[in-house]
């Protein structure tokens, strides 16, 4: 018998959708109602300064011209933040995370030094500056009120999780055509940002939150993300949160090769909609069956 998924679209409203984000939503929808399970709506509104109501509007428009019906209430972030800041002071009391005083500029200024700057699956890593300072150095700084961030601490987390290895499952594809268990990287992403003062709390953070309070038992995502999913499946660890699978789905690229952003505008469904292109016709330039189940 088939399991009976859940899953999510989780778009954040600093743009209008495109038809990377159809792809994205069909796809969330598509393998929940083939599964007779749910697809959920998730709004990530946190970053206040981008976000807008009139783009959340337009997601619900673009979304329902699509066909698509989602179950329950879509969840809003922005709401939530004090779950979320329960989950820091949780991780703040356990030693696994750290404040960080860099500057991008200062981080950039530490690997130009380095001979050999770390790296992870998307670049140069956080090359650990602040994790050196003394408890002392630490809350001097702090109490100060220096600008600072918060990082999660790699090496004590896989402390603390007694030198456990980590899988997550993939049913999609990955960017090197990865399927089924992968080993976790812990050190994928460095000691990544899981708060700052301008947002309070990080994607990485609140995204394995939500998946968890929501229920999801299947996450789908464009391969740009699959990185991502290393360290969040060790904050899933160290939170003792439920783990679900994966599935990353290719991108959609414009015909030079650049994958779409919102900045596209020619790209975007309403624009697509006043030119005259139907759901069925977005479906079919996508690759997508053309009749699959809505509603």
């Amino acid at each position: 018998m088939t399991r009976a998924e859940t899953t999510r679209f989780a778009p954040s409203p600093s743009g209008r959708l495109h038809l990377g984000h159809a792809l994205a939503a069909l796809t969330a929808h598509d393998l929940a109602r083939r599964s007779s399970g749910r697809f959920l709506l998730r709004i990530e509104d946190i970053d206040t300064a981008r976000c807008r109501a009139e783009f959340e509007a337009g997601i619900l428009e673009d979304l329902a011209w699509l066909g698509l019906v989602w179950d329950g209430l879509p969840l809003r972030q922005s709401g939530e933040m004090t779950r979320y800041r329960a989950a820091l002071a949780g991780l703040a009391a356990r030693g696994l995370v750290y404040p960080c005083f860099c500057t991008r500029g200062d981080i950039a200024a530490e690997l130009a030094r380095m001979p050999s700057a770390p790296q992870g699956m998307e670049g140069p890593r956080y090359p650990g500056t602040c994790r050196q300072l003394g408890a002392a150095e630490r809350a001097r700084r702090v109490g100060a009120g220096e600008p600072h961030a918060l990082r999660l601490d790699i090496v004590a987390c896989l402390d603390a999780l007694g030198g456990s290895r980590l899988a997550f499952e993939e049913t999609g594809r990955g960017p090197g055509g990865e399927c089924g268990p992968i080993a976790v990287e812990p050190h994928a992403s460095g000691d990544i940002v899981l708060a700052r003062k301008d947002l309070g709390v990080s994607y990485h953070l609140a995204v394995v939150l939500d998946d968890h309070a929501q229920g999801v038992t299947l996450v789908t995502r464009g391969e740009d993300l699959f990185a991502a999913t290393h360290v969040q499946r060790l904050l899933q660890a160290v939170l003792d949160l439920a783990v679900p699978r994966y599935h990353h789905h290719r991108l959609v690229c414009d015909a030079g090769g650049r994958r779409l952003a919102k900045r596209d505008r020619d790209a975007t469904l309403a624009a697509l909609r006043e030119a005259g292109v139907t759901p069925g016709a977005i479906r079919v330039r996508l690759g997508l069956a053309a009749d699959a189940h809505c509603g």
